[in-house]
């Protein structure tokens, strides 16, 4: 350590002049807080302040009001441009449901109706058919009965031409019981012969 000799002609040891070098220190950190500010540098920091503030509220808030005001109006109008595309879509949807529905019950009455014509042309075709098998029957009744008709005439006129042959052999010979039938027992075979 190396003393040093003051112009007073006094000697400081270097701990001595740390001492006093802090001392002076000291009393200028009194002087000058770190924590506290210059007076000045609110003064000016204050005004930058006000003057960005004044220029915010002026130009910036207008424009960032105005972007919020546009989009809650976009989306004010999406919110309803969705629902009434909802709604749309809900009437579409019950117009579709009342179709279905219309269809379904004129469906269901052209089935009915084709059963019914079904069923009534089957009644009219077995009642035709019927009145066919009906006029058939009379038909060949008819042709039945006019071929008896015929068939009666035509014996009637051979039994009558027969009945004269019989009378002619009975007149030509006198005959007794036993001949006469005889008689008409030959008739008898003879008719049956010739059919």
């Amino acid at each position: 350590m190396i003393a040093r000799i003051t112009p007073a002609g006094e000697v400081i040891f270097p701990a001595a002049a740390e001492t006093e070098s802090q001392g002076t220190e000291a009393q200028a950190d009194e002087a000058h807080n770190p924590i506290l500010a210059e007076m000045s540098e609110v003064f000016y920091a204050t005004l930058a302040f006000a003057i960005l503030f004044i220029l915010m509220w002026k130009f910036a808030f207008p424009a960032v009001k105005k972007g919020m005001d546009a989009r809650t109006q976009r989306i004010r109008n999406d919110l309803d441009e969705a629902e009434q595309t909802k709604a749309e879509a809900s009437r579409i949807l019950d117009d579709y449901q009342r179709q279905l529905a219309d269809a379904r019950s004129e469906s269901g009455r052209i089935i009915e109706e084709a059963r019914q014509t079904a069923e009534q042309m089957r009644h009219e075709l077995i009642a035709r058919a019927e009145a066919d098998v009906a006029e058939l029957r009379q038909r060949s009744v008819a042709d039945i009965d006019a071929a008896k008709t015929r068939a009666l005439a035509d014996l009637r006129g051979q039994v009558s031409e027969l009945a004269i042959q019989a009378a002619e052999l009975v007149v030509q010979k006198n005959l007794d019981r036993d001949t006469n039938r005889t008689l008409v027992d030959n008739f008898i075979n003879q008719v049956g012969a010739t059919r």
